[in-house]
């Protein structure tokens, strides 16, 4: 038996942006977990376990509306500063994540994939990831690249030194080096450029993330806090992806 979905999920948009204006790639600060859940009276952790159910809503709708890639801020490289209690269950949720949604990341034709450095994370989280990236790599639908102890500027450190020892191994000539060369040392290497970066719970930074990809992305904030963001959120956030002029340093026509 076939693990694909028989059915298409395209087959049911009826969005109101044509295939052609939606973003290639949209990538996501989740923000606000902590804060939602002050703000309901509960623990911390319940804020994150909510949000594990945003991801859900965001990867379906994603997947329904044609979206290549969906990137996801999980965990960055600085967030080890918080309590441990916290990263615990943060890394038990990733884990119970990777176990869980297995069938489910079948049935829905997803590609699992993850970028960060893997230090720190425990061996048990590892295994589960790797295994589920492995299940998942013949699949061709929606991919769903997972940020985990991420830093933008740990990534751009990492690429200097792979050129570095090429460089220096005589398999990279420095002075031909583009732009192109670099990114293909990213661990972002082979995916596409986010062309819509969202963050939610009204922030205004870019918290270290994909500093290199965004360079012409648009940026949509809603106050919305992540585990209270929606597939409408999603859907407006696109329409207004749209309804901008995008000229990548180019002049305007009219």
């Amino acid at each position: 038996m076939s693990s694909r979905p028989e059915t298409d999920p395209s087959a049911t948009d009826t969005f109101d942006v044509p295939r052609e204006n939606r973003p290639r790639h949209v990538a996501v600060i989740m923000d606000g977990n902590g804060r939602w859940a002050r703000w309901q009276g509960l623990p911390r952790i319940e804020g994150h376990r909510h949000g594990v159910a945003s991801v859900g809503r965001v990867t379906e709708e994603c997947a329904r509306l044609g979206i290549e890639q969906l990137t996801l801020y999980c965990l960055s490289s600085e967030n080890w500063k918080r309590p441990q209690t916290e990263l615990d269950f943060l890394m038990h949720l990733l884990e119970q994540y990777m176990v869980e949604e297995r069938s489910t990341i079948l049935q829905q034709n997803l590609q699992i994939a993850m970028i960060g450095r893997r230090e720190g994370i425990p061996d048990r989280v590892l295994r589960q990831i790797d295994k589920t990236i492995e299940m998942s790599r013949g699949n061709s639908g929606l991919r769903v690249c997972l940020a985990v102890n991420y830093g933008a500027r740990a990534e751009l450190l990492d690429a200097v030194r792979r050129i570095a020892r090429e460089a220096k191994q005589g398999r990279l000539d420095p002075e031909a080096l583009t732009e192109r060369d670099l990114a293909d040392h990213l661990y972002t290497a082979g995916m596409p450029d986010p062309d819509l970066l969202i963050r939610t719970a009204g922030e205004m930074r870019l918290s270290n993330f994909l500093l290199w990809q965004i360079s012409y992305a648009e940026v949509w904030v809603t106050d919305v806090t992540w585990p209270e963001f929606t597939e409408e959120h999603l859907r407006q956030a696109i329409r207004d992806y749209a309804a901008r002029d995008r000229r990548f340093g180019g002049l305007d026509e009219a």
